[in-house]
């Protein structure tokens, strides 16, 4: 191919990549086995470490910082009190957030729905804990920059629901780390044939983003050189820390023409979207991006990584302002997916951490002059679920603090018997053995 060729047709091609770099065919294969409790499924992500005192614990600061004050910062997903003292999670900035976020819904998740106030995450870390959400496996093997192992909730979907490539979609918080390579796995019975839609809107729909990838063009090979060069650095720049390959995969013509059309008009609404009344965060704005995504789509399954609250690593007062901002964020799409009458009374939402956070802290101290924790020893095992929409027992708590109920890898199975696969999944020898589905833990 001439040079000229090879450039004209690397900028298209890379430019498309990049604004959703996983488009994968559709079509029914295999026809659902068992019968559906929804047609649509909501899994959130509720990533970067949630420490299980000060979440479902409630404890503020009185288990964290040696300070007395306990109460309830997650008040859309949790029953109970906020704190009365030392409020600092709220709008106005770390040391003085003295303004909390005013509680979108009606009655709390928990009233709604069912929590399984502690179940168990088998890995310390992030990408293990998320692929145990995604694969329904607990492989300490899973290395970082890897491809899952075992496949993922979004290849069983596609595969055994025949859900089309626009009806599964997972949406990422970042391209950093591991995140872009969950969307589907290496093993050999499913793969990139049967993956997810990934989407990074912090990235696409980033300031850099629409400089390079709004307007859809395609330069000339001569005379506008440097803008392809300046296109390709932008995208380099941003996945080198990938790793490994990132697979040429296709959508039908039709899809490709309705996600193309999805991104123009996203970009025409320069970040006018349905964002949370409080958007200050990356977090935020990626479950602004992700009701967009279901209103356009109706997915079958939408997945959802929120990571802020890995502040906790040196600021504290950061980490507890992160998981009151999540709270504000699943209370918003929960309540967004009642406007969307294809999904309203329809669809299933579950919420976890992939891990949870040390007992004891680290040395670090913030501006609060509060201890900050990591993520290694058992407490890191102490995480929760909520789950909530049709067939899902309302104001139910399954276990305790200290009576562990579930595991993280749950959610797979429990997926698979929403949309109506479990037997399939479960008959597959993928999962492990000590996952069940969370309907037959109830």
């Amino acid at each position: 191919m001439k040079r000229r060729g090879f450039i004209k047709k690397a900028a298209a091609a890379t430019a498309g990549a990049f604004a959703v770099p996983y488009i994968l065919p559709s079509g029914r294969l295999f026809a659902a086995t068992g019968a559906q409790l929804a047609e649509h499924v909501v899994m959130v992500m509720f990533a970067g470490g949630v420490r299980h005192q000060e979440s479902v614990g409630m404890n503020y600061l009185d288990q964290s910082q040696g300070i007395p004050i306990e109460g309830n910062i997650m008040y859309n997903m949790l029953d109970g009190a906020p704190p009365t003292q030392k409020i600092v999670y709220g709008t106005d900035g770390n040391l003085s957030g003295d303004t909390p976020i005013p509680q979108i819904l009606g009655s709390t998740i928990q009233q709604q729905g069912t929590l399984f106030k502690e179940v168990r995450s088998s890995h310390a870390g992030h990408y293990g804990g998320m692929n145990a959400l995604l694969q329904g496996n607990t492989l300490y093997s899973q290395g970082l920059r890897q491809k899952p192992l075992h496949p993922t909730i979004f290849e069983y979907t596609r595969r055994h629901l025949g859900a089309p490539a626009s009806k599964v979609w997972f949406v990422g918080n970042g391209i950093g780390n591991s995140t872009p390579l969950m969307n589907y796995s290496e093993h050999p019975d499913y793969g990139a044939e049967y993956g997810a839609n990934f989407l990074a809107p912090t990235i696409t729909f980033g300031s850099q983003g629409v400089e390079h990838l709004s307007d859809a063009k395609i330069y000339h090979p001569e005379e506008e050189l440097d803008p392809i060069y300046q296109m390709k650095y932008f995208l380099d720049n941003n996945f080198e820390n990938v790793g490994g390959t990132i697979e040429t995969i296709h959508n039908t013509e039709e899809e490709k023409q309705q996600i193309k059309d999805f991104l123009k008009d996203l970009y025409g609404l320069g970040g006018n979207i349905a964002k949370p009344p409080v958007t200050d965060n990356g977090d935020l704005n990626t479950v602004g991006y992700t009701v967009e995504v279901m209103k356009r789509f109706k997915p079958n399954l939408t997945v959802v990584n929120l990571s802020a609250v890995d502040a906790c690593h040196s600021d504290y007062t950061g980490y507890l302002s992160a998981l009151h901002r999540a709270d504000h964020a699943v209370g918003h799409l929960w309540n967004q997916i009642q406007q969307i009458p294809e999904m309203a009374g329809n669809t299933v939402m579950l919420v976890t951490p992939e891990c949870g956070r040390n007992l004891n802290p680290n040395p670090i101290k913030d501006e609060n002059d509060w201890y900050a924790f990591d993520h290694s020893d058992a407490n890191t095992q102490r995480v929760f679920t909520q789950m909530v929409g049709p067939s899902v027992p309302s104001n139910l708590v399954i276990g305790d603090t200290g009576n562990q109920i579930g595991e993280t890898a749950d959610n797979c199975p429990t997926i698979a018997e929403i949309l109506g696969f479990k037997d399939d999944v479960m008959g597959t020898g993928l999962i492990s053995s000590t996952a069940r589905s969370l309907f037959d833990r109830i």
